[in-house]
């Protein structure tokens, strides 16, 4: 049988259990597994006095990993699956998200059916959902300084966040932009129930082909989210004279000085998500988000006795 992978968030010591059991478990089924850490897909932030520090995408997936697993388990919160995302993207091999920590947004299983799944999973019994992923860079003229795929979202603002910035935005060929705001932030369909969804920004359903661009506390009542093709690069020029902090999907970041831009296109390696039901978005929505419960209750009849 072909091997499958194992991805763990090590800083949980119950999901080093669960992984443990979980290998044991798979290998009596005759399955090889690999296991790793997300902590390679964890970029971590630069330093603001290096000059370059480029790490290529691909360099993130995990050793012992490549294209022949049949599929990964991935074991952790929202952030794990965020950082397994990139580990994974790469080299095309999809995951099934069981989560072990809090909101669990992105989660397909829980531990209380994970029996369950990995039954269903071992006879094959599900389909793929892919989601766009984006490809994030940092450029000092043709110089990458700085890159990183992006699941969720990238956001750009001063450090501290106290204070206005001027960004000149282009999307494709399309006439540039200006936006005075406290910062922008650039969001994948799937990042639009993150930060973009609290700053202001649309739900947009994982199926859709587009990016989003929204302004954070916009200094300008014409200055509004926009949704566009994603077929279409964004390119950022950042229009103030302090450097800026640039962070994606909350756990990675660069700072991004005048004279650098940030381009922003889709990815050729999208996340690949297993399913073993037909996802339903909108039943994730209320059940995580509470969209759609009434908020007030409704007022009772009168009694007529």
């Amino acid at each position: 049988m072909p091997d499958v992978g194992i991805i763990y968030n090590d800083s949980k010591p119950r999901a080093c259990t669960i992984a443990e059991e979980l290998q044991q478990q798979l290998q009596d089924r005759g399955w090889g597994v690999r296991l790793a850490t997300s902590q390679s897909g964890l970029l971590g932030y630069s330093n603001p006095d290096t000059v370059i520090c480029h790490t290529p995408v691909e360099s993130l997936v995990p050793r012992g990993f490549d294209a022949s697993l049949r599929w990964a388990i991935v074991l952790g919160g929202d952030g794990t699956v965020l950082a397994a995302a990139r580990q994974l993207a790469p080299i095309g091999v999809p995951m099934l998200t069981v989560n072990t920590g809090h909101l669990g947004f992105l989660a397909e299983a829980y531990l209380d059916s994970l029996p369950a799944a990995i039954e269903q999973l071992c006879k094959g019994e599900y389909s793929i959902e892919e989601r766009t992923m984006m490809e994030v860079k940092v450029l000092r003229r043709e110089l990458i300084r700085w890159e990183a795929l992006s699941l969720n979202e990238m956001a750009l603002h001063r450090e501290p966040l106290t204070s206005m910035c001027h960004f000149e935005v282009a999307i494709g060929k399309h006439v540039p932009v200006d936006i005075a705001a406290d910062g922008v932030i650039v969001s994948t369909p799937t990042g639009s129930t993150a930060y973009s969804l609290s700053s202001g920004g649309p739900v947009v359903t994982p199926d859709v082909p587009v990016f989003q661009l929204v302004p954070i506390c916009p200094h300008s009542l014409a200055s509004r989210a926009l949704v566009f093709a994603n077929r279409e690069p964004m390119t950022i020029f950042p229009a103030t004279p302090e450097r800026l902090m640039m962070v994606v999907d909350g756990n990675a970041g660069c700072y991004v000085w005048p004279e650098e831009r940030v381009l922003i296109q889709r990815s050729r390696y999208p996340a690949q998500f297993i399913r073993l039901q037909p996802n339903e978005f909108f039943r994730v929505l209320r059940e995580k988000l509470g969209w759609g419960l009434p908020h007030v209750a409704k007022p009772s009849a009168p009694d007529q006795s």
